[in-house]
């Protein structure tokens, strides 16, 4: 039998009345031995066939199909989909609307699991922000309930008390203020004010602004061999300053005791340069490389909270490097060191 995949209701309606009208056609010829009269029933039936079984298709069939096509779309249709109603999907087969159907089922599915990790990934932020506001809140709450308790009188240990204090309130201002702008970056409010510059020089401005850092750990920072040449980016000057502070104080953070730290810079074609940043310390394991982007994310939840930050670093790094229109990029192997980079669009003219 032929395949009826691909007929619309009108072909799959002369295609069913032709199976109905020739057996009964043929009968009756075989009875009456008449030709004439076995014609005019092929011809009565085939009609008579073709108009019941069009009718059905397209008036109950199809408009039982048109009320799915709503449903799916969880709309009131135009004017222009009453049109696609009317005239367009009726010559579509009934496989074709399965597969639309199927389509839709399979979008849905997308939907629902984009919004489980979602769901689980605002889960996890709201208790690590509680998290990181609790623990500078209370200890702020610890010592100046110790001054009140009478620790006042013993002004050495008032003043270390204060300035632990001190220390954990500008920690609070730096988490609210980061907070800030990262909400500030994914809402687009955060303009940004693109210029030429040379890019090796602000990373040479960032190791001097950074050296007590260096020093403290006696990591020598270097730009590497071959990437001296100075190469024109355009970009906002001062957001890509932030970029490569965080780079650096992380590299430091994590970086080696007698460590280094070295920039490179590639032109990678006429658009484009990639900046990355590298050192040989603990490094990252491969599970923690597609997360560490995420805020608050810490690969070790305790020895990164001894290392101080706002958790919200990288984060911050990976919304300025998209407000650019550009990518950021990881590398990392433990006890080996990371490399984190990011592309910027090269020198414009004019």
């Amino acid at each position: 039998m032929a395949s009826t995949k691909n007929l619309s209701p009108r072909q799959l309606s002369a295609f069913t009345a032709c199976i109905l009208s020739i057996p009964i056609a043929l009968g009756i010829w075989g009875i009456t031995s008449d030709w004439r009269i076995g014609t005019a029933s092929l011809v009565i039936v085939w009609i008579g066939s073709f108009a019941l079984i069009l009718v059905t298709l397209e008036q109950f069939i199809y408009r039982k199909i048109k009320l799915i096509y709503k449903l799916i779309h969880q709309k009131k249709a135009t004017k222009r989909e009453e049109v696609y109603f009317k005239y367009i999907l009726p010559k579509k087969s009934i496989d074709e609307v399965r597969e639309d159907v199927e389509a839709w089922g399979e979008q849905q599915q997308k939907e629902i699991e984009l919004l489980q990790r979602n769901e689980a990934y605002r889960k996890e932020f709201l208790q690590n922000l509680a998290h990181e506001f609790k623990t500078p809140i209370f200890a702020i709450q610890g010592y100046v309930d110790t001054l009140l308790d009478g620790a006042m009188e013993d002004q050495e240990v008032a003043k270390r008390f204060l300035e632990k204090a001190s220390k954990n309130t500008a920690r609070l201002v730096n988490l609210v203020s980061d907070l800030d702008e990262i909400t500030r970056l994914e809402s687009g409010e955060q303009l940004l004010y693109k210029q030429n510059f040379v890019i090796q020089d602000l990373i040479q401005e960032v190791y001097d602004t950074l050296s007590i850092k260096l020093q403290a750990k006696n990591i020598q920072a270097s730009i590497k061999k071959g990437c001296e040449a100075p190469i024109t980016v355009f970009a906002d000057k001062e957001k890509i300053k932030q970029v490569l502070v965080n780079l650096v104080v992380n590299a430091t953070k994590y970086g080696k005791q007698n460590g280094t730290i070295v920039a490179s810079v590639y032109n990678t074609d006429e658009q484009h340069v990639i900046v990355e940043v590298s050192d040989d310390g603990i490094g990252i394991e491969e599970e923690h490389l597609g997360r560490i982007f995420e805020r608050f994310y810490r690969t070790d939840s305790a020895r990164s909270r001894d290392k101080g930050g706002t958790g919200l670093g990288l984060a911050i790094c990976k919304h300025i490097i998209e407000a650019h229109g550009e990518t950021v990029h990881v590398r990392s192997t433990p006890d080996v060191g990371t490399t984190i980079g990011f592309t910027l669009a090269r020198k414009q003219n004019g």
